[in-house]
């Protein structure tokens, strides 16, 4: 952890704390304090048991993933770590830029070899983001209206995020099953580009993008042959997704407020993708703006409100910062894996 991640700490800090205090200053402290005096403690525990389970559906991919023949045991600590220090680094880097590189980091810390804990990490991305991918379709086919008819303004938003994520997503399942015509695609696009730009930038870029794909379809292809692996990582993954996606359900039922787990669940992933395009660690600011519009239809108080988006934004980004941070200082003992000529 170096400077620059100290700075994202202290700005996704700085800005959700003005926004706390701006909240607070416009709310009488009496309805907050009514809104906590009926607060339900065995849902607050619920919160917070939802996003541990998240963590250790994580860590349990991981665990399927790197699982092979003769590999030395490892301590379930070893594993949890990864996804509590990714939560660290993707609360305070802009756009979760840090997130896969500390994962990175945490299995070599592990005794992981650096090409394979890539292979395995690569792996679970495709993973998540084909799981990712049903949950955002989903949501905009028969959640996206409710959004649309109260609020236009953020459904914007929303639909630039929805179509970052789709598009991206997209493009990782035309290298795995339209592999040749990707390249293909690529390759036109760059020549277009160097007609606009200077070739030397254009031929880093053609390179740089060429040798992801490559690598991304060889770990599709290990992965399609790995089908108990894909079942359970993929089984995993739903569980992971449902359990951090119920969170604000779960903090309203908390406050006793009456609610659809399905409707909820939909304004949850619909601020996620809206969260996505806001270049700042955290999407700090963004995140609680976009909870306070989406969830004003659930709670009519609004000082229940602001204490409900206090318990989401500690539970999903204050929480996994401070899990991170332990995880990040209370390091495993280091396990070599064995020696393979071939891993899977």
């Amino acid at each position: 952890m170096n400077k620059k991640h100290l700075w994202g700490i202290l700005v996704g800090l700085a800005i959700s704390a003005f926004v706390l205090y701006a909240d607070l200053k416009a709310t009488p402290i009496s309805e907050i304090l009514r809104a906590a005096h009926g607060l339900n403690i065995f849902g607050l525990i619920m919160v917070f048991a939802l996003m541990l389970l998240s963590y250790v559906c994580e860590a349990g991919i991981l665990a399927t993933l790197a699982h092979r023949k003769k590999e030395p045991k490892r301590s379930a600590w070893s594993f949890l770590r990864i996804p509590i220090i990714q939560a660290l680094f993707n609360a305070i880097t802009p756009m979760s830029t840090g997130g896969q590189p500390s994962q990175l980091a945490a299995m070599i810390q592990m005794g992981m070899e650096g090409g394979r804990s890539t292979s395995i990490l690569l792996m679970k991305f495709i993973i998540y983001q084909i799981v990712v991918l049903f949950a955002y379709v989903f949501t905009i086919i028969f959640g996206f209206h409710m959004v649309m008819t109260k609020f236009a303004g953020l459904a914007i938003f929303i639909a630039i995020g929805f179509l970052i994520h789709v598009s991206s997503i997209i493009f990782l399942l035309a290298i795995m099953f339209a592999y040749r015509f990707t390249k293909k695609a690529t390759n036109w696009l760059m020549d277009l580009l160097a007609k606009m730009m200077k070739k030397e930038r254009v031929e880093k870029w053609r390179k740089a993008t060429l040798e992801k794909i490559d690598t991304f379809y060889a770990e599709s292809q290990k992965l399609k042959k790995e089908k108990k692996k894909l079942f359970v990582a993929s089984l995993l993954t739903v569980l992971q997704l449902l359990f951090f996606y119920s969170v604000p359900f779960m903090v309203l039922t908390a406050l006793n407020v009456p609610c659809s787990w399905y409707q909820v669940t939909q304004m949850n992933i619909m601020i996620i993708m809206f969260m996505a395009i806001i270049p700042i660690p955290g999407a700090s600011g963004g995140a609680e703006y976009s909870f306070q519009t989406l969830f004003s239809t659930f709670i009519s108080s609004h000082g229940a409100l602001i204490l409900a988006m206090f318990i989401w934004r500690f539970s999903t980004y204050f929480f996994g910062m401070l899990l991170g941070i332990l995880g990040w200082i209370f390091k495993p003992k280091k396990i070599k894996s064995t020696k393979m000529i071939n891993f899977y």
